[in-house]
């Protein structure tokens, strides 16, 4: 049986070796060509100074990352909002998950966010004749009322109260929760303790 097998490893080498030989600008005697397959290819000194130099960039600084739910003005509100609720939403990419997020989730919380986001830009535009992501803080305060009135367990009746209260609870839970800041805040002691409530 052993015998049997190293025939069959002997015959399959030389099988190997000869398949090797018929490719098409095979060379056997070029230099960095193996006559072994298993041996490891050097290229010569001059070819390998005759590389190509790649310069490594990171990919988000390129290009801004395809949406997969949101389209792109609602994608701005939700971008301006983030920064609104939280400092540092855009630095731990909050919206580009919560853009993640909404696309796999169930219709109503769907709609929930679109229609929120439509009626941000909307109301923004009635009353600023701007776009929800080109307003300045004090402005932004005033449409983020609804955000200031107590706390109760009940949905407010309101559509865009309703949510903006998801959407705070949800910039804040994907925010606390990236690596990004998980990591900051690990090492400045930060995040020990509960929140205050607002």
């Amino acid at each position: 049986m052993r015998r049997r097998r190293f025939v069959q490893a002997l015959a399959g080498g030389t099988a190997a070796q000869a398949l090797l030989g018929q490719q098409p600008g095979a060379d056997q005697s070029a230099p960095g060509v193996p006559l072994n397959p298993t041996q490891g290819v050097q290229p010569p000194p001059a070819a390998a100074e005759a590389l190509p130099k790649l310069n490594p960039t990171i990919t988000d600084v390129v290009a801004d990352p395809a949406l997969r739910f949101f389209s792109q003005p609602q994608f701005n509100a939700l971008r301006r909002l983030s920064a609104a609720l939280s400092a540092e939403a855009l630095d731990a990419k909050t919206p580009e998950f919560l853009d993640f997020l909404l696309s796999e989730s169930l219709p109503e919380r769907q709609r929930l966010y679109r229609d929120g986001l439509d009626a941000l830009n909307a109301q923004s535009s009635r009353s600023f004749s701007k776009a929800f992501s080109e307003l300045d803080d004090t402005q932004i305060a005033t449409l983020l009322a609804p955000l200031r009135q107590p706390w109760t367990y009940a949905e407010p009746n309101d559509a865009a109260a309703r949510f903006l209260r998801a959407a705070k609870i949800d910039v804040r839970n994907a925010t606390t929760n990236s690596a990004h800041v998980s990591a900051s805040r690990r090492f400045s002691g930060a995040g020990q303790y509960w929140f205050p409530l607002d």
